[in-house]
């Protein structure tokens, strides 16, 4: 879960020449007046440690080893002690000037705002893009904490704004001055009641900040990352977290926050208003999606993967061409496309963009006009058919034929004896078919159709 508290973001290091010798170099050859030993000393505090006089000599700690073993352990590397390739190899990529360890003194506890309605102002602009393009980054931005949160984002044109923004190149008045091109993108400050430039964002204007081009910094990724910072988070050390330290470019219409991301704010400002508690819910729709299973509800989904615990996100901020309060869904991983129903239309997606020519009536399946909406769906991947259920009937859809099967529909009560009810949601987990019928879940071996358990709807999903 991500460190709660915030500073500085984004700092570029460059790596010295390799040693000339064959031998493995050791720490006092390359750590000494080395950019090396400036990133120990910035991100994991090594100028203060040298500076203690607490270590005795006969218990012979290197401080260098062991600040380099703590950097190992945060980026999950080998940990050794000492500066091989793996370990320059991220100190040469770009990253958050926030340090990797928790030691600021000026913010105690969790720093957070104490309110959900807060403004900002874009103070000046950087000549790498339109003003337009700023405008909408810095939104977008701001909006990624906003789809999971209660937070609300107000811009204001003049006054001191809760989150002054603005673009500036070496010494700009805060003690941390940038360092020219290639170095700090930039860097932002957590809430503090006490100090005026808490939440402040300050971008350096000798980088070349892009709208979505991999050949600069994206303002709105390094922006949104800021925005963290500016809220009051610090750095996950779960590679793929926007929080994480380094930077790493990513095509910003397709970019989700992380369920890590999604846990940290959350801890601090809680859920958005006017969620839906997961416990109890009669699910719209569950699918798996590329290893994750999802649970539909309204606006929202619920994500859980076999190594997290389940994150809530709206619909729209993962697939933003998708419908709310879905009524079916699967995955069809042979043609690797996500398929959501709503009403009398289908839309298929690839990743999360919006298949050409979708949305598309329900008939593109073959289904007859009496199928006014599809209540639930899934799909058997051994097979290779998917079910398609509606009202007391369901249709078997195979996905390489495109058709469906001769000899249906078929009565739920002949296909799935002991089912009591409609399906409302369906889901295919280690080869048992799973179908919810409002509170209760029906577990059914795939191969005889016997029912073989009776569970909670909650079952996959414990909240």
């Amino acid at each position: 879960e991500p460190m709660v508290s915030g500073d500085p973001f984004l700092a570029r290091v460059h790596s010295t020449k390799a040693a000339n010798s064959s031998r493995e170099p050791s720490l006092d050859d390359r750590l000494i007046e080395s950019t090396e030993r400036d990133y120990l000393r910035k991100f994991y505090n090594l100028e203060d440690l040298m500076g203690t006089s607490h270590f005795r000599p006969e218990e012979e700690i290197d401080p260098l080893s062991d600040k380099l073993k703590e950097m190992q352990k945060f980026f999950k590397l080998k940990v050794t002690g000492t500066l091989n390739k793996e370990t320059l190899e991220v100190m040469k990529k770009p990253r958050c000037g926030v340090p990797d360890v928790a030691a600021y003194s000026t913010f105690e506890g969790k720093p957070k705002w104490q309110k959900n309605k807060l403004t900002y102002r874009i103070v000046n602009y950087t000549p790498d893009m339109s003003i337009p393009e700023v405008d909408e980054s810095i939104k977008k931005a701001l909006q990624v904490w906003a789809n999971v949160t209660p937070l609300r984002f107000t811009r204001i044109n003049k006054g001191i704004a809760d989150i002054m923004i603005s673009f500036a190149t070496r010494v700009h008045g805060d003690a941390q001055p940038f360092d020219g091109p290639q170095g700090t993108l930039a860097h932002a400050f957590a809430p503090s009641p006490s100090s005026g430039i808490g939440g402040d964002a300050h971008f350096d204007d000798d980088e070349l900040f892009t709208l979505g081009s991999s050949k600069g910094p994206v303002l709105f990724l390094v922006a949104a990352h800021e925005f963290g910072h500016s809220l009051g988070l610090s750095h996950s050390d779960v590679r793929g977290a926007l929080m994480f330290p380094t930077y790493s470019f990513t095509d910003p219409d397709s970019f989700s926050l992380s369920s890590d991301d999604i846990r940290g704010i959350q801890s601090l400002y809680g859920l958005t208003d006017s969620e839906p508690d997961c416990r109890n819910l009669v699910w719209d729709a569950v699918t798996t999606f590329k290893g994750e299973t999802m649970f539909f509800k309204d606006r929202f989904f619920w994500r859980r993967s076999p190594s997290t615990s389940a994150a809530q996100v709206l619909i729209k901020s993962f697939w933003p061409s998708a419908p709310d309060n879905i009524d079916a869904a699967y995955e069809d991983p042979v043609q690797d496309k996500l398929f959501l129903f709503k009403g009398k239309q289908v839309w298929a997606f690839k990743d999360k963009n919006l298949e050409p020519g979708y949305p598309k009536p329900l008939s593109s399946f073959g289904l007859p006009a009496s199928v006014t909406k599809v209540d639930a769906a899934v799909h058997n991947k051994n097979s290779g058919k998917t079910l398609l259920f509606f009202d007391i009937y369901y249709y078997s859809y195979d996905e390489k034929e495109k058709k469906i099967d001769k000899g249906n529909p078929k009565r739920l009560e002949n296909g799935f004896p002991g089912l009591t009810g409609e399906v409302t949601a369906a889901h295919m987990s280690n080869s048992n078919i799973y179908l919810f019928s409002g509170a209760n879940l029906f577990e059914f071996s795939s191969s005889n159709r016997n029912l073989l358990r009776l569970l909670k709807s909650d079952h996959f999903l414990p909240c």
